[in-house]
This record gives C-alpha cells, structure tokens and sequence, in this order.
C-alpha cells in the first residue's frame, strides 16, 4: 500500500498530527515536573536543530564547525536559566570566540564565509534559544513557556486551518508558495484569541496584554518561517531535516519558535507581575 499523499498545505496530516501531539506530550510532561528535565529537552531539540542547520550550510560548502557551537549553546541555556540574561550573553561571546578559535586552526581557505556561517547559527540557533530559558526561569517560568509555545503553536496551526479553506492570495509566492494572506489572518485570530486566554487564565493578567503577546507573536512565527523558507531555498532543499515524518527536520519546527522567543521574554517580563 502506498503512503498517503501530502495535503493541500504540503503535509501528510495524520502523522503531522500524531507527531504533534507525541511532542507536546512530551513538552507539558517535563515543564510540568521538573524544570531541569524540560530545559534538558530542550537542549537536546536545539542540538539537532543546530546539526541539521550546520549539514545543510556545509552542501553549501560553508564549514561552521559543530563541536564549539553546541557546547556553546548547552553554555547558553545552563547560564540563562540559573544567572540571568547577562550570563547568557557572556555565554554567547565566548562561544563565538571558540569558533573562530576552532576555524583558525583548520587553515585560511573559506575562512571569511565560515565564520559567517558560524555566526549565522550562533545567533540563529544558540542565542535566540537562550530566551526560552530565561522564559524558563522564574517561579511561573513553567506557564510562561505555555504561553510561549502554545501561542506560536496557535499561530501554525490557525494559519494551516485558514490557508486550507480559504487561502487564495499568496503572501510570497517566490519564498513559500503555500502560505496565503488569508491563512497569515488565521494565524493572528488564533494568536490573539490563545494568548489573552492563556495570560488571563495562567499567569492573570488583563486579557488585552495577551492579545498584544499573541499579535506580536504572530508576526515573529511568520517571518521565523518565512527567514528559514529563504535559507532552504538558497541552498536547495525542502526540509532541513528527515526526523519528524510529516513536519520534516526539528529545525524545520523550530523556525518559528526562535524568533519568538526574545519576544515573549520581553513582554512576558514586562506585563507579568512577578
């Protein structure tokens, strides 16, 4: 018997949606037992993320190299969760130091674009990822992370749901030819609606700072999805990766979440009463 056939949104949804529903399974599981244990999974999501990130620049020939970037990025999550936000930044310049280190010795060919390469993953990947660690850390750090999560979550979901139904006017065809106007509107509803549920009912606070969450949200999940659409068609290939059947590489799931996650760090911050 065949496999089924991808869905009008490119996906094959029956496994897309067990796949899902395993990962947030294992998600809620851990954040809501012991903190350590989330940020470990974490950690080991990011690593994946970052090695299909770094096999994918080297077709390109670009050579970032693995080892300092990922013992940069356990750095990175470990100090912005037990020391802060300054921590994590040192975390992250020292990392970056490790690389060129690292790249110095392997000879001056392709020096320049490596480093480039290293950075890119770096900040991509490493630091952008540190916020959900610090999102991580307070006494309600396990329900600022569902917000988080849940919210961008809200914001692929919806905008599948609308793109399907309705979805008629791509918003750029050249970068992603499935996504449409009408479903990026899916999105934004789902997102507002999600977050000022989520804030009001888990971390209670006035619904509206949850619609503002969710709005701002939405458009880092979108051009997160959007920014990583161009790096795989620069390169020339559909996923990153192979090891979510039907949602492609972790990375491939990550896209949207990195972006957003300095993001609701910062308004999380700003509008929670701690």
């Amino acid at each position: 018997m065949s496999a089924a056939a991808p869905g009008r949104a490119g996906r094959n949804l029956p496994v897309a949606i067990a796949i899902g529903l395993g990962l947030g399974g294992l998600i809620l599981g851990t954040l809501y037992t012991v903190k350590p244990v989330f940020l470990g999974v974490v950690a080991a999501a990011i690593l994946v993320g970052l090695w299909e990130l770094v096999r994918a620049l080297h077709t390109q020939e670009l050579n970032a190299p693995f080892i300092p970037l990922a013992a940069g990025v356990c750095f990175i999550l470990a100090l912005g969760y037990t020391s802060g936000r300054e921590a994590m930044t040192v975390a992250m310049l020292l990392t970056a130091v490790a690389v060129v280190v690292w790249r110095l010795a392997e000879g001056a060919a392709g020096l320049l674009a490596d480093l480039g390469a290293a950075l890119l993953c770096l900040l991509y990947v490493g630091f952008l990822a540190g916020f959900a660690a610090l999102l991580l850390a307070p006494h309600d750090g396990d329900r600022r992370v569902t917000v988080f999560i849940a919210t961008v979550v809200a914001s692929d979901v919806g905008g599948y749901a609308a793109g399907v139904l309705f979805g008629k006017h791509l918003m750029a065809p050249v970068i992603s030819p499935k996504k449409s106007w009408e479903g990026f509107a899916g999105s934004v509803l789902a997102c507002a609606l999600c977050a000022a549920l989520l804030v009001h009912f888990l971390l209670h606070e006035d619904w509206w700072k949850g619609a503002i969450v969710g709005l701002a949200l939405v458009c880092t999940a979108t051009l997160g999805d959007l920014g990583e659409s161009m790096i795989k068609r620069d390169i020339g290939i559909k996923d990153m990766g192979s090891l979510l059947p039907g949602h492609g590489g972790l990375m491939d799931r990550l896209d949207s979440l990195l972006p957003s996650a300095p993001v609701a760090w910062l308004l999380l911050s700003a509008f929670v009463h701690t």
